[in-house]
């Protein structure tokens, strides 16, 4: 008996009109996530709350840059999975924009704001100057996990970058994604501890181009 193939994958380039479905998904994906559950440690509202913060992004610094791509199974147009990417060079988030995210942060993540500030600003030190392709999330919807979105998702930019020559980033929050993405040939450069007791690590990843896929 042999397996059936699986059915290609829709990858688009999302617009403002996919926001709020890329940040509903995104929400729910990161409900599990090591980094995220310890900055939002109450399991009630951390989904609504990830959803509200997802969304920020999205709007005010994600889609700006149109290299943010969504996916569904099949050939539909259901949003089942996103990545968020930024192009060389537009990775940091601009001080005008923090001042204007200052309010909404604080509604969406209340008295655990300074860890989630210290948090991030940690990561960010350690982001890499080379000029490179920035993974700043990927997620896929629970339901719809172990489908091959993900990676759909990560050969279509990646292909691109090998194209062009660019090397890729991004930082892991789960250490079990990690031989995932050395699939697709991303290496560990650090594994970064982060401040606040208790608070899990991130694994820093950079990949050349021109490996795995």
């Amino acid at each position: 008996m042999t397996s059936q193939p699986r059915p290609a994958h829709a990858v688009r380039t999302a617009a403002d009109a996919d926001a709020e479905a890329i940040a509903a998904v995104l929400g729910r994906a990161f409900d599990d996530d090591p980094v995220w559950r310890w900055l939002l440690p109450d399991d009630a509202s951390r989904v609504r709350r990830m959803t509200g913060l997802f969304g920020i992004l999205l709007r005010r610094v994600h889609l700006r840059h149109a290299a943010t791509e969504a996916a569904g199974r099949g050939g539909g147009a259901a949003t089942e999975a996103a990545a968020l990417w930024d192009p060389p060079g537009h990775w940091r988030v601009p001080a005008r924009l923090q001042a204007t995210q200052a309010l909404p942060l604080l509604r969406i993540t209340g008295t655990r704001t300074p860890a989630v500030l210290r948090t991030l600003g940690e990561i960010e030190k350690h982001h890499p100057p080379e000029p490179h392709w920035y993974l700043a999330v990927l997620g896929t919807d629970p339901p719809a996990q172990g489908n091959g979105l993900g990676g759909a998702l990560l050969r279509s930019r990646l292909g691109r970058c090998d194209d062009a020559g660019l090397p890729a980033y991004l930082e892991s929050s789960k250490e079990r994604n990690v031989p995932y993405y050395e699939r697709f040939g991303f290496r560990v450069t650090r594994e970064l501890a982060l401040p606040g007791k208790g608070c899990p690590p991130v694994w820093l990843m950079w990949r050349e181009p021109g490996q795995g896929r």
